[in-house]
């Protein structure tokens, strides 16, 4: 049963990372390699705030999400002025920055050693001690930050990111703000990975830098186009699906060493299908258009 909800837990986990990226890769269509760097930023700062100064997540909590909002303005500023490919490059070299301060700064984060001995949530006297009662919390944060999001993707400023993933030239020519578009969708992204970062860093009690790498970032950017982008529905079901892929593997009796490989090989077949039937359904759409334009 421990185990269950062992796995329920990070299942929720990676929802939130993979639902707030959605607002950065799915809706915006920017694809950010930098997100489990934001993740870090939020475990780290609850980590050493909780053990240091002996705060509560009341504290924590926002202090994380201000901190990582901060750096994803100031990353989003930067690269909101390049496009595609660069973009990508730009966010990869954010992730291998947060990386590096995190692994090399050992005055402040213990570098590769981590930090241990962090404490268990404590709302109002009651501790999340047990993992049934840490699911039930994991489970809320993934209820509220599912409601921001769907309130902002429904909302006039989620339009205009429908919009700018869709055609970025002709939303401009409708008078909208683009850049600002941009970075507003990369910084409120940001900010909800965090939340992720400050349950893992809680639930886990310990943390270094090998959990928060550009392996993670791309881990979680796969679940997001696996499940449709700017699906949250089909989102939380290849949330389900990856997250529980390596434990269905051991439990078939294949060795950890080739389970490992079998993982990243199911990843690239269902991208590859992934994005095949996107640029098919692209294709289609393409055709449409000039069908009715002859018309």
């Amino acid at each position: 049963m421990d185990y269950i909800l062992h796995l329920a837990i990070l299942i929720s986990i990676y929802i939130i990372l993979s639902q707030s990226l959605s607002i950065v890769a799915g809706y915006s269509g920017q694809l950010s390699l930098a997100h489990a760097g934001f993740y870090g930023i939020g475990a780290y700062t609850t980590a050493l705030l909780s053990v240091n100064f002996d705060l509560s997540i009341f504290i924590t909590l926002p202090l994380a999400m201000i901190i990582s909002g901060f750096i994803a303005f100031i990353v989003s500023k930067i690269a909101v002025k390049t496009v595609d490919d660069y973009y990508i490059i730009i966010t990869l070299g954010i992730q291998v920055v947060i990386f590096s301060i995190l692994n090399n700064w050992q005055s402040v984060t213990n570098g590769p050693l981590g930090i241990p001995a962090i404490p268990s949530i404590e709302v109002f006297g009651f501790l999340f001690e047990s993992k049934i009662s840490f699911l039930l919390l994991s489970m809320s944060f993934v209820v509220i930050v599912w409601y921001l999001i769907k309130n902002l993707t429904s909302s006039p400023f989620g339009r205009v990111l429908r919009a700018l993933s869709e055609d970025e030239i002709f939303t401009k020519s409708l008078g909208k703000n683009v850049y600002q578009a941009k970075i507003v969708s990369f910084t409120i992204s940001g900010m909800l990975a965090s939340i992720a970062g400050v349950l893992y860093a809680h639930y886990i009690s310990y943390i270094d830098p090998t959990s928060f790498t550009i392996d993670e970032s791309i881990f979680i950017l796969s679940i997001v186009i696996i499940g449709g982008m700017r699906n949250l529905k089909t989102i939380f079901l290849a949330t389900v699906f990856l997250v529980l892929l390596p434990e269905a593997l051991r439990f078939v009796g294949m060795p950890s060493n080739i389970a490992a490989n079998m993982r990243q090989i199911i990843y690239g077949i269902a991208l590859i299908l992934v994005i095949f039937q996107y640029g098919n359904k692209k294709k289609g759409q393409k055709t449409d258009r000039m069908k009715k334009a002859k018309a």
